[in-house]
């Protein structure tokens, strides 16, 4: 798979299909691959482009906190799509991936024809247990990665009924969670946690919006409704039965909403 050099960092990315380009961004603790079920449908008809951000995947992975921000990850994403020659692209961004993917087309809002925020907000989610993920981190720093996946194992959504009616995902979240670096982990989470609130920028946005939420995404439900209310016409889709990762525990669900979505978008275009 190729990699770019983005300001002097090393980005992995992967293309696959042709015509009109959708960039695909992952969130915390995962990467391009998260994308997979998505990428079959999707180069039926497009250009997919799927960058590991900074710290995860086979990207590079500074060790310095202050190489870790929103802000520094749409800027590779913007340098990727420059090198790429791509002047104009869907974007659809996942998580923290989705917190990226705001970023992106409010600092470079020619570029972007479409928006997609999956289980993802405009300001900081205060329904995330916090105080649990500091344990985490510092579980991180004393004991590693395999620690901490050992211990989210154990409760859900990784230890809930979603593994227990589809065991193999485990595996495959265990894969891409240890492919994310020790100081990916701590200072994407610690950015996350200070990042600035987008909120009363969201009506800038004026390109066709689909928010998607999973119904059980307890965290990211009511900041999805917030900035389904700030962007104007903006659709909202919640996948029944999914989680934090519709992506993979809908993949159905969730290719119809956003192949419908991109259908109308084409149209208008058109």
């Amino acid at each position: 798979m190729p990699h770019l050099s983005i300001e002097g960092l090393d980005i992995h990315y992967k293309e696959k299909g042709q015509g009109f380009p959708i960039v695909l961004i992952h969130g915390y603790t995962g990467n391009l691959r998260n994308w997979a079920l998505q990428v079959r449908a999707l180069t039926q008809r497009y250009r997919t482009i799927s960058p590991d951000l900074r710290g995860h995947g086979l990207s590079v992975k500074p060790t310095r906190r202050e190489d870790y921000s929103l802000e520094l990850f749409a800027a590779d994403a913007y340098g990727l799509l420059d090198a790429l020659a791509v002047p104009e692209c869907y974007l659809v961004g996942h998580s923290m991936g989705g917190m990226v993917a705001q970023e992106f087309i409010l600092r470079h809002p020619e570029m972007v024809k479409a928006l997609v925020l999956v289980d993802t907000a405009a300001d900081v989610p205060q329904a995330i247990p916090w105080q649990e993920r500091a344990r985490l981190m510092e579980l991180a720093r004393t004991e590693g990665m395999e620690a901490v996946f050992e211990e989210m194992a154990q409760t859900p959504p990784l230890g809930g009924q979603l593994v227990e009616e589809n065991p193999q995902l485990i595996e495959v979240w265990r894969e891409q969670f240890l492919m994310t670096s020790l100081e990916g982990y701590l200072y994407c989470g610690q950015a996350i946690a200070n990042r600035r609130p987008l909120l009363e920028e969201l009506p800038q946005i004026r390109v066709p919006t689909l928010i998607i939420c999973g119904e059980l995404d307890e965290p990211f439900l009511e900041p999805s409704l917030r900035m389904h209310q700030r962007i104007v016409d903006s659709q909202l889709a919640i996948i029944a039965g999914a989680g934090h990762t519709p992506t993979l525990e809908k993949p159905l669900e969730f290719n119809e909403a956003l192949l419908s979505f991109l259908a109308r978008v084409d149209s208008q275009r058109s």
